[in-house]
């Protein structure tokens, strides 16, 4: 196979010099042509090691830096991104798959505009001051009128570890705030599509990051993600992706008691009353079709549905399916592009499989589509008739695949809604809110859309149980890379 998009060479940045990879070069193949789109550098554990101690040797003047100087940075950096999205947006489309609508919409745009947001941010005072105190006189010191105030300040060395589906948009929500609040930052992106990364990782040189505040780190193999959790350099890790590998990530960074991030994955139920508006509740359900082929952890991909417009909705749903054009992502009306790789692909019909073996019923099958050659695709896929004990409705499956559970009455849809080991984001559809509002508030999960997948990126976000651990977002995400100090004076 030969690169069909670019014959750039890809390096590492390593303490503001660009090396090769020690281990040599890996392909990045794009998923809709199994095309290689470049090679990628292969890390080694003494590059990232390396990469830990340029930024520490960094962090001591990063953190010092003026907030207005650290918010000159971001802006320029939200600037350069919109500048250069015609060259980047074809890049991270081959890279990962994403539709040529999902891309330009998101995939590019909302890193810009997290970089211009925490730019905002970095100015902001985010110290606690109290009320003075009168204490007594202890053994310890005489009494006196306490002052105090709680200061916020870098977490250090971050390690920012993020998930293939939106590669530039979840490294700009760590790296943002990471850099707004004075820590020092090296980059690990997924192996699937780590080259706008790097690309990305230009852009903060060219727009003037001193050396080392800004590393990044490549490869394919588990080592890379391990030196950086275990390196005692690095001060906190920052991770989206599985659960699976975050619990490992959690064991190994208890070894250097690391300051820990980590959104995870997802099983989102969509309870669905009798009184729903019913066509806006499919709305919502198809994205796990038609936003990125369900490659994404907040997708609503169980459908709890009350037994009074069960029929009806599984009906719809069924409807809906055949509009969603599959196929070539750089299309403009493909609506649902290739799972990001063939592994992944044969984990997901896999999934389906266990699904009809187990007792649902595959309403509409999307496996193999026969017009389609080439590429990891999946079409949209229901499964319909399910228990919530079934495979494919308790674990996360990451692909165009929307489970249906029914229900009879609010307490028993609840209970369905929170037996899973999961809880990232729900959501509730019922014309009655006064209803919709107190069940959202029964859901054991860390965000709940009510009548509605639209979000709110000031909002808090992250997961209960084994979704993740810390939340980020607008001021929480400043909140998250900082350490809380206290600093205590009498009057």
């Amino acid at each position: 196979m030969t690169s069909t998009l670019t014959d750039k060479q890809y390096r590492l940045l390593i303490g503001g010099e660009w090396v090769d990879g020690s281990g040599g070069t890996y392909d990045v193949v794009n998923p809709a042509t199994e095309e290689v789109v470049a090679p990628a550098p292969e890390a080694t554990a003494a590059d990232v090691a390396a990469a830990a101690a340029a930024a520490k040797e960094a962090f001591p003047a990063w953190s010092h830096t003026a907030p207005e100087e650290r918010a000159r940075l971001l802006q320029a950096l939200a600037d350069k991104l919109r500048e250069r999205t015609s060259d980047l947006l074809p890049l991270v489309i081959a890279e990962t798959g994403a539709t040529l609508s999902v891309g330009s919409q998101l995939q590019v745009p909302q890193a810009a505009a997290r970089f211009e947001r925490y730019a905002r941010g970095a100015i902001e005072n985010i110290d606690v001051g109290f009320q003075p105190s009168v204490m007594p006189a202890t053994p310890l010191a005489p009494g006196a009128l306490m002052n105090a105030m709680a200061v916020r300040q870098p977490a250090g060395v971050v390690g920012c570890i993020t998930s293939y589906n939106f590669p530039l948009v979840n490294m700009a929500g760590k790296v943002a705030p990471a850099l707004a609040t004075g820590n020092t930052i090296v980059m690990k992106p997924a192996p699937q599509d780590p080259l706008a990364i790097i690309e990305f990782a230009q852009l903060c040189e060219e727009v003037g990051f001193p050396q080392g505040v800004v590393n990044v780190v490549t490869g394919s193999k588990p080592e890379v993600g391990s030196a950086l959790v275990d390196s005692k350099d690095v001060d906190m890790i920052s991770f989206t992706g599985s659960t699976s590998v975050g619990v490992r990530i959690y064991e190994a960074g208890a070894k250097t008691m690391k300051r820990l991030l980590m959104e995870l994955g997802g099983k989102g139920a969509c309870i669905v009353f009798d009184d729903a508006d019913l066509d806006a509740a499919v709305t919502a359900l198809v994205s796990v079709w038609g936003f990125h082929s369900g490659q994404i952890c907040t997708a609503p991909t169980r459908a709890v549905v009350q037994r009074g417009v069960y029929d009806q909705l599984v009906e719809k749903l069924a409807a809906a399916a055949p509009h969603l054009t599959v196929g070539d992502p750089t299309k403009q009306d493909t609506v649902v592009g290739p799972l990001i790789s063939d592994a992944q692909r044969a984990r997901v019909e896999r999934y389906i499989e266990l699904g009809k073996e187990e007792g649902g019923e595959i309403v509409v099958d999307g496996t193999r589509p026969s017009h389609l050659d080439r590429g990891y695709y999946v079409g949209p896929t229901l499964i319909a008739g399910c228990s919530n004990g079934m495979t494919p409705v308790r674990e996360e499956i990451f692909g165009p695949v929307i489970v249906t559970v029914p229900f009879d009455d609010e307490e028993e849809g609840i209970a369905i809604a929170n037996d899973s080991d999961f809880g990232l984001y729900d959501y509730v559809y019922s014309k009655d809110t006064t209803r919709a509002f107190r069940v959202a508030k029964e859901l054991r999960c860390g965000h709940v859309g009510v009548n509605t997948a639209q979000r709110h990126h000031e909002a808090p976000f992250g997961g209960f149980k084994m979704s993740g651990v810390g939340r980020d977002g607008g001021d929480f995400g400043l909140y998250a890379y900082t350490e809380l100090q206290s600093i205590i004076w009498p009057s």
